[in-house]
C-alpha cells in the first residue's frame, strides 16, 4: 500500500456502497464514478498543497495538526476535543475548499458544480481517515511537527509533511 496513490486511497476508502452511492448520484457507473472521485481528490489536494505552499496559515495548521497523534483521555469522551483538534480544522478547511472544487471539477468533467459538491461533500469524512491513516503510516515525526496552534516552519517541514500526508505531490 505504501505505492498507492492518495486517490487509490480514497477510492479503497470508500468501499464499493459509497462508491455505487457516488455513482447513482453522478448518473453514472463504478468506473464513472471512480474517475470523478480521483479528478475530484486530486484537484482538491492539489489546491490545499498551493494554499499551504503559499503561506495559508489555516491549511498549515490543518495538515500539522492532522499529522499529530491523537489526544489520548479526555479526547475519547463524546469525540471531544480529538475531533475538533484533528478533523476538525481539515473539515472546515475542506468545507472552505469545496466550491472552488466543485466548480473546478464541474469545468473539467461537464457535472454540475451542484452535484461535485455534494460528492465533496460525501468525500470529507473519507479524506479526513485518509489524511488520518498516511500520517500515522508515515510515522509522522512527532519531535520535528509543529505544535498545534503554530504554523509549519519554512524549512523542509512542510515539504515533508506535505509529502508523508498526500504521498509525494509537488516539490
Amino acid at each position: 500500500m505504501s505505492e498507492s496513490s492518495f486517490q487509490d486511497d480514497v477510492i479503497n476508502e470508500l468501499g464499493d456502497d459509497r462508491l455505487t452511492e457516488i455513482a447513482s448520484l453522478l448518473g453514472t457507473d463504478q468506473a464513472g464514478a471512480q474517475d470523478v472521485v480521483s479528478t475530484t481528490v486530486g484537484t482538491l489536494t492539489g489546491g490545499l498543497q498551493e494554499k499551504a505552499e503559499g503561506g495559508d496559515d489555516e491549511v498549515r495548521q490543518a495538515f500539522a495538526e492532522v499529522a499529530q497523534p491523537p489526544l489520548q483521555g479526555v479526547s475519547t469522551l463524546g469525540g471531544g476535543l480529538g475531533g475538533l483538534l484533528g478533523g476538525g480544522m481539515m473539515a472546515g478547511v475542506l468545507s472552505k475548499v469545496s466550491k472552488p472544487v466543485a466548480e473546478a471539477v464541474s469545468k473539467k468533467t461537464g457535472i454540475p458544480a451542484a452535484t461535485v459538491a455534494r460528492v465533496i461533500e460525501m468525500l470529507i469524512p473519507v479524506l479526513l481517515a485518509v489524511f488520518a491513516k498516511r500520517a500515522a503510516d508515515k510515522g509522522a515525526p512527532s519531535a520535528g511537527a509543529p505544535a498545534p496552534g503554530a504554523a509549519p516552519g519554512a524549512g523542509g517541514g512542510l515539504g515533508d509533511l506535505l509529502g508523508q500526508i498526500l504521498g509525494g505531490g509537488k516539490k
